[in-house]
């Protein structure tokens, strides 16, 4: 399994960005979370395998109708964190 964090920026708060990532991640099977961030990016930490992160930063790079994504930056997630599910935390 790999860990990724993400950063995804442009208008990605109030547009229901994190409940969508939520769902798409469930359906994929990946685990982890998303947040808000103050500077007004959303933050998503996410477990699966490489095809699963990849099809998730796919989605990201998207994102829900009414989203403007303009830049997702990906990095390995070093700090190994058991997940139980996926989930938007606040």
């Amino acid at each position: 399994m790999e860990h990724i964090r993400a950063v995804v920026h442009g208008v990605v708060q109030g547009v229901g960005f994190r409940y969508h990532t939520r769902q798409i991640a469930q359906q994929l099977g990946v685990k982890g979370f998303v947040r808000n961030q103050p500077d007004g990016t959303v933050e998503i930490v996410a477990v699966g395998t490489s095809e699963q992160l990849n099809s998730l930063l796919d989605w990201a790079n998207q994102g829900p109708v009414g989203a403007r994504v303009t830049q997702v930056e990906a990095e390995p997630h070093t700090e190994s964190t058991h997940f139980d599910g996926f989930t938007i935390e606040r």
